[in-house]
C-alpha cells in the first residue's frame, strides 16, 4: 500500500478503532492499521462485557444511552448473531451503605432498591448475612465478538482496509500528510491519523511527536468457575456496592468471577494473576455460598483511563490531523456504536447530535493546560 493512498489512517483495530474507520468510511478512504495477527487482541477480545447505564462517568453514560438502540436493532447485515441478551445487574450493600447505595440508585434510570429477600430469590446463593440492602438495574450481555466482527465486515464493506500485523513505528507530519511507517515496511500517507491505540495511545503520540496525555493502563482479572448445583443461566450479574468484586453467568452454565482490579501496568499482554484471581473468589464466596472446586480458566486484560477518568475524543492542540480517540476504560464496548459515530463526527466536522453535550468533557486539550 503506497503513500498518499488514503483520508484517514486509524491506527488501532479494537472496538474504538474498527467502529471509527467503519463510521469514518462512509464518507472517505480508510486504513485501520493493527499492531498484532487479530484485531482486539488484547483489550476487546478479552471483554466480559455488559450495556449498564449506570456505569461510568457522565459523559460515558450519555454514550452508553445513545448506543442502545444500535444493539437492540443493528442495521441489516450487521451480524447472523443476536447482540444482546436481557441480564439485569445486582448491587449487594453492606452494613452501613444503605444511604449511599439509595442516593445512587436514585440517579441511574431504570434502577430501583429492592429488598434483601428479592435478591435472594434472584440469586438463590446469597448468603443471609451479607447484604443490608440491594438494588436492581435493567441492562443486557453484549456479544463482543459479533459486534466487533461487525463493525469490521461494516468497514470492509464501505472500501475501508484492514492491515493487520502494521505495527505503527515512525510518524511524521510531511506535506501536510501524516506518513506512518510500520512494522512490515509499509508506509501508510493520509491528511488525519485517529489514535485509537488504547494502552499504547501515549506511545503513539510520541512517536508523532505529539504530547502524551497521561494514559494509564490498568489490569483486570476474570476467572471461570462451575458454581454447581446452583443453575445461573438467568441469574443477574452481581456486585457489590464498593466495587471489589463481581459474578457473572458465562456460556449459560458457569460463571465468571473477578476482583474487579485496577492494577498500573505498562501496555503488554498482560497475564492473570494468582494472587487476583484467588481474591477475586474469595470475596464472591463471602457473598455467595459457592464451593469452588477449581478455577477452569482465568485470563487479564488492560483497561486504560485518562488522568481524570473520562473519555479522550479530540484534536490534539498545535498538530494538524491528529485526533485522539482514547481512554475508554471499561466502557468501550458498551459505548462503541455511539462513541465510533461521535468520533467520525468530529473528525469530519459534522454536528454530533445528542453526543454534543460532552465534548468539552470529553476534549484532550483540557490536559494541555
Amino acid at each position: 500500500m503506497d503513500a498518499g493512498n488514503f483520508d484517514i489512517v486509524v491506527i488501532g483495530a479494537g472496538m474504538a478503532g474498527a467502529t471509527t474507520a467503519a463510521h469514518l468510511a462512509t464518507d472517505y478512504r480508510v486504513a485501520l492499521i493493527e499492531a498484532e495477527d487479530a484485531a482486539g487482541y488484547h483489550t476487546t477480545g478479552r471483554s466480559a462485557s455488559m450495556w449498564i447505564l449506570g456505569y461510568g462517568p457522565p459523559d460515558v453514560r450519555v454514550l452508553t444511552s445513545l448506543s442502545r438502540g444500535f444493539y437492540e436493532s443493528p442495521p441489516a447485515g450487521f451480524s447472523d448473531q443476536t447482540l444482546t441478551r436481557a441480564r439485569q445487574v445486582l448491587t449487594l450493600a453492606g452494613p452501613g451503605e444503605e444511604t449511599a447505595l439509595r442516593a445512587t440508585v436514585a440517579g441511574i434510570p431504570g434502577a430501583r432498591a429492592a429488598t434483601v429477600a428479592e435478591a435472594r430469590a434472584l440469586v438463590p446463593a446469597l448468603r443471609p448475612d451479607y447484604a443490608a440492602a440491594a438494588a436492581i438495574e435493567d441492562g443486557f450481555d453484549l456479544d463482543v465478538a459479533a459486534i466487533h466482527q461487525g463493525f469490521l465486515r461494516m468497514l470492509r464493506s464501505r472500501g475501508g482496509a484492514l492491515a493487520l500485523r502494521h505495527r505503527a513505528g515512525r510518524i511524521e507530519r510531511r506535506g501536510g500528510r501524516w506518513h506512518v511507517e510500520t512494522s512490515d515496511g509499509a508506509t501508510f500517507a493520509a491528511p488525519v491519523v485517529v489514535n485509537a491505540a488504547g494502552a499504547w495511545g501515549d506511545g503513539v503520540a510520541a512517536r508523532a511527536g505529539v504530547a502524551p496525555l497521561g494514559l494509564v493502563a490498568k489490569r483486570r482479572t476474570g476467572a471461570i468457575i462451575d458454581p454447581a448445583p446452583y443453575a445461573v443461566a438467568d441469574w443477574p450479574m452481581v456486585m457489590d456496592f464498593a466495587s471489589t468484586w463481581y459474578a457473572r453467568p458465562e456460556a449459560r452454565t458457569r460463571l465468571m468471577v473477578s476482583p474487579a482490579d485496577e492494577t498500573p501496568m505498562p501496555p503488554q499482554d498482560v497475564q492473570p494473576d494468582e494472587l487476583d484471581v484467588a481474591i477475586g473468589i474469595d470475596r464472591m464466596q463471602q457473598a455467595l455460598a459457592i464451593e469452588v472446586r477449581r478455577v477452569e480458566r482465568s485470563w487479564a486484560g488492560l483497561r486504560t483511563f485518562t488522568p481524570d477518568g473520562s473519555l479522550g475524543f479530540g484534536w490534539a492542540p498545535g498538530h494538524d490531523g491528529f485526533f485522539w480517540c482514547v481512554g475508554q476504560g471499561g466502557y468501550g464496548i458498551q459505548t462503541a456504536p455511539a462513541a465510533g459515530r461521535f468520533v467520525a463526527d468530529l473528525v469530519a466536522g459534522r454536528d454530533p447530535g445528542a453526543a454534543a453535550a460532552i465534548m468539552g468533557i470529553v476534549d484532550p486539550a483540557r490536559f494541555m493546560a
